[in-house]
């Protein structure tokens, strides 16, 4: 088999970035460990930002996001009986987010995939780039217990932060910076309507909790939990009472509980590995870097590689500049790290670390100014609704 760039990992970032390369006629081909149902099952993001809208409808598949999306100019953020919106569309002067779940991103990636007709191969195995500091890198994988080598220019590693790719880069040459917080976050997706018309995120001394949607008749609610917790021990009653607990009065009293559709604990850490790209191998995505949650960036970061390294290709296959190549790591790194920041900064403000009593004042008092301060409001509206994407020159 032979393709111009072979695409490790069929999650949104890996599809995307097909999708866009198909529309300009660039040969690639996904592989993916897990099976298509195992993919959609996912339960990850919601929130866009609007660089992320605007990369899915340059890819030809937003549609349904365009009309089933939720627009949000706004959200909340609670402390005590407080209940301050950050108003984004007029802090930004007009930028918005867009609610629409990750699971519905990678179904109409999939749909257009097919239609398409450009090769996907799920379920295989033993997958692993070759050669990538050469000009003609290759991958192997198994499918139907048969060895297959796929022969191409460029490697795209889309395959999260246990994939295969990041490790294929040879260790003196990494770098890797992480932070592991001491807590996670427990999630419920349940058929009920939202609390609120926008996100409202809230402080306490329970510690943290986030009420967020799917759409208007399905919800997603986060409470703040040690990292030692069992999602077993969490019945649906005690979520239900614990998140009613860490909502002010008005807020609780709009809560409408249910059977949840799903409930997982996600760990919470901050990680990103330096350079992103190595000969012909590029990292995209959670290969390269993971962010806490809290600020709703981890597929956004995602979608801005995958624009950086589409930009790349185009460049690459339409005008011969293969000289862009090692500018692919620094472009995408300032926006990683500027994400990175903001949402280790989300993360401090609204999460309890400790009982530390200074600390806790300090994050009271950071609370007060950042729901007052008009340019303080403006500085979380503008990273929340996404700083613009760089261009490689």
């Amino acid at each position: 088999m032979k393709t111009n760039v072979a695409i490790i990992g069929a999650g949104p970032s890996g599809l995307l970035l097909g999708q866009l390369l198909n529309n300009k006629g660039i040969e690639n081909v996904i592989l993916e460990r897990q099976s298509p149902d195992y993919v959609l099952g996912r339960i990850r993001a919601g929130v866009l930002e609007q660089g992320m809208v605007a990369l899915m409808r340059e890819a030809g598949v937003a549609d349904r996001m365009d009309r089933e999306g939720l627009v949000h100019d706004g959200f909340e953020i609670a402390f005590g009986e407080h209940r301050r919106r950050i108003d984004l569309k007029d802090l930004t002067g007009g930028s918005s987010v867009t609610v629409y779940g990750q699971t519905e991103i990678t179904r109409d990636l999939m749909e257009a995939r097919a239609l398409s007709e450009a090769v996907s191969l799920y379920e295989v195995d033993n997958v692993y780039p070759h050669d990538i500091e050469s000009d003609s890198p290759y991958v192997t994988f198994e499918k139907d217990g048969e060895t297959l080598q796929l022969a191409c220019d460029y490697i795209a590693g889309c395959d999260g932060f246990h994939g295969v790719s990041r490790r294929s880069i040879p260790r003196h040459i990494l770098n890797e910076f992480e932070r592991v917080y001491p807590f996670g976050w427990l999630g419920v997706l349940s058929d009920t309507p939202p609390i609120a018309d926008e996100l409202i995120y809230a402080n306490h001394d329970h510690g943290f909790a986030l009420c967020s949607m799917r759409s208007r008749t399905r919800s997603r609610y986060y409470i703040q939990v040690p990292s030692y917790e069992n999602v077993e021990d969490w019945s649906d009653d005690r979520f239900w009472n614990e998140l009613r607990a860490r909502l002010p009065e008005d807020v609780r009293n709009n809560l409408v509980t249910g059977s949840s559709i799903e409930k997982s604990i996600a760990p919470l850490r901050s990680f990103v590995a330096e350079p992103m790209q190595h000969g012909r191998l590029f990292l995209v995505g959670d290969a390269a870097h993971i962010v806490p949650p809290t600020g709703a960036k981890g597929l956004n970061l995602a979608a801005s590689d995958v624009a950086t390294l589409y930009e790349l290709m185009v460049r690459i296959y339409e005008e011969g500049r293969s000289d862009l190549i090692n500018r692919y790591s620094a472009t995408c790194l300032k926006r990683v790290w500027g994400a990175e920041r903001f949402s280790w900064w989300m993360t401090n403000l609204l999460h309890r670390f400790s009982d530390n009593r200074f600390d806790l004042r300090v994050q009271q008092a950071d609370l007060e100014y950042y729901t007052t301060s008009h340019s303080a409001q403006k500085t979380i509206a503008e990273n929340y609704v996404g700083l613009p994407y760089d261009r490689l020159e």
